[in-house]
């Protein structure tokens, strides 16, 4: 097979008229041909940290929808579906992966439980982390979210690290907001990444002190605009990454859409493409091509430099996407899952006070990181209720491992007016969270969800809308384009409901993950990110 086009030299920094040739799989010559083709062949791209748990879809059936936005690889973190199903969840994300052309490299999960202030569904300790780093369909170390652990050196936590240091794979970092003499000791263990960084400060210090940025850009986490004019002077050292990417964001794009938004902004093509083709396979050592001689063939053709609209995807030579049709074909696999909860009553999301002031989770719309903020309590009675007037919503994360009492909080600018939402894709147990305007829609919701064994969902005292996710709770059976058109209805219902959010849904799966600040609620409690403990509802 021969291809020709104008051919994107990211190495050299040129562009020249040639082709490609292609032979069982790989590249076997690249030469200066004149032609009259005006598109561009350039390397694939890469999500260099993604959860594909999060898309609300199994491996092959990302894989459906990334390749038809040139994506030809992914470097996987399946810690959502190992909180639920241990190592046996991982082993389903790679087999299932394996069955389709895309290349998924998958990480071993790090933190399962993510901490012990909550109910998760398996435990992954440092033998378990052995055993997966023997295995070479395990890429790396997924991200250490347990950043104190690592600071304090937690002894479980090092081993952990030591095993993948053992077997020469690369550890993978999660540190928001940690700076100075922490951030020296995070970095001196080893870890070398890191994707949270919301602050153009905070990269420039991690960069500066030889970590690796890869700049996050998801359904609920957007920090491109933060960090992206760090990247023309340190573009040998940023990747690109969705991290968490909801199913009808993956309809409209992936990578090539942070390609568009750097070069609009006048970065240099060669710098955007290093960051979203090369440095990623560099870093985690993977078996993909980057357009040399003697590659795996894994290149896409698109129509510009500009628009990056992609007109054909290849991985090892097979041509896998063309003119946004997929060729990559359907698989079955067995649904496996973990749910084992009775249903709710009305009474069990009552929060009995006198307390005049009350502790309230801010959520931050395009943000992981929450504020902790102080309310006046609206009793009515003896019980804590929704205030729907000043945006002060009740909200619960409920056990789905096991039958326990369902822990409450209250929660700011949802903004839902009416009616109650609810997820179990709650990072990173997993465990059932709703916010609603009243108890009785809260458990609605909550119990709406125990009947489908996981799901998404929005209701009101008249209506009920929900996209099951049986496959561990937080992914479904269902062909793509059908799960991205049903939870962009859900998500316009949250919108119609009130929710000025721009994903409700992902913000509301995020404000039970613990490791990141300030106030979040996991099914335990109420829990205090900056000092790792419980703290109180009320404000005495």
């Amino acid at each position: 097979m021969i291809v020709q086009g104008n051919i994107v030299d990211i190495k050299n920094k040129r562009i020249f008229k040639g082709e490609v040739e292609v032979e069982a799989g790989k590249i076997t010559k690249i030469k200066e041909v004149d032609h009259a083709e005006e598109n561009y062949i350039l390397p694939g791209f890469i999500d260099a940290h993604i959860h594909i748990e999060s898309s609300m879809l199994v491996p092959s059936e990302f894989a459906k929808i990334a390749v038809t936005h040139g994506t030809v690889a992914t470097v996987s973190d399946p810690h959502e579906i190992a909180n639920v199903l241990g190592v046996k969840g991982v082993d389903f994300m790679i087999e299932n992966g394996k069955k389709v052309p895309l290349k998924f490299n998958f990480g071993a999960p790090s933190c399962v439980p993510a901490t012990s202030f909550e109910s998760a569904g398996a435990v992954i300790d440092s033998e378990d982390i052995k055993k997966m780093m023997q295995n070479p369909d395990i890429k790396y170390l997924a991200e250490m979210m347990n950043y104190p652990g690592v600071i304090y050196q937690d002894e479980e936590v090092l081993k952990k690290i030591a095993w993948a240091k053992h077997y020469n794979k690369p550890v993978d970092g999660h540190a928001p907001g940690l700076r100075g003499e922490d951030l020296d000791k995070y970095i001196a263990a080893g870890i070398y990444t890191d994707h949270e960084c919301f602050t153009y400060e905070e990269g420039l210090e991690k960069l500066q002190k030889g970590m690796k940025v890869i700049i996050r850009e998801g359904s609920a986490a957007k920090n491109f605009e933060a960090l992206i004019n760090l990247l023309p002077e340190y573009y040998e050292n940023m990747m690109f990454c969705s991290d968490d990417k909801h199913p009808d964001d993956l309809l409209l794009g992936h990578i090539n859409q942070l390609c568009e938004r750097a070069v609009a902004k006048g970065m240099d093509v060669f710098k955007v493409l290093q960051a979203a083709c090369i440095n990623p396979v560099k870093h985690y050592n993977l078996d993909v091509g980057t357009l040399n001689e003697g590659d795996d063939a894994d290149f896409i053709i698109v129509k510009d430099l500009q628009k990056f609209e992609v007109l054909q995807t290849y991985i090892n030579g097979e041509l896998v996407a063309e003119n946004g049709k997929s060729f990559v074909e359907h698989v079955d696999f067995e649904v496996l899952n973990n749910f084992d909860t009775d249903k709710k009553n009305v009474v069990d999301f009552e929060f009995h006070s006198t307390s005049e002031k009350i502790r309230v989770i801010e959520a931050l719309d395009g943000e992981l990181v929450t504020n902790e903020i102080e309310a006046d309590s609206l009793i009515k009675d003896g019980n804590l209720v929704s205030d729907v007037e000043k945006d002060v919503l009740k909200m619960t994360v409920v056990n789905r491992y096991q039958n326990a009492e369902p822990s409450i909080a209250f929660i700011k600018n949802f903004g839902l007016k009416e009616g109650a939402i609810a997820s179990s894709v709650g990072h990173d147990s997993h465990n059932i969270i709703a916010v609603g305007v009243s108890d009785e829609l809260i458990c609605k919701a909550v119990n709406l969800l125990i009947e489908n064994r996981g799901g998404v969902c929005a209701v009101t005292s008249s209506e009920e809308k929900v996209v099951p996710l049986p496959v561990a709770g937080i992914m479904s059976d269902k062909p793509a384009v059908e799960i991205g058109k049903a939870y962009a209805e859900l998500d316009a219902m949250a919108k119609q409901l009130g929710s000025k959010l721009r994903a409700p849904y992902m913000t509301l799966s995020f404000m039970a993950l613990l490791v990141i600040p300030s106030l979040k609620l996991s099914d335990k409690g109420l829990f205090d990110g900056n000092t790792f403990k419980f703290t109180s509802l009320e404000v005495k």
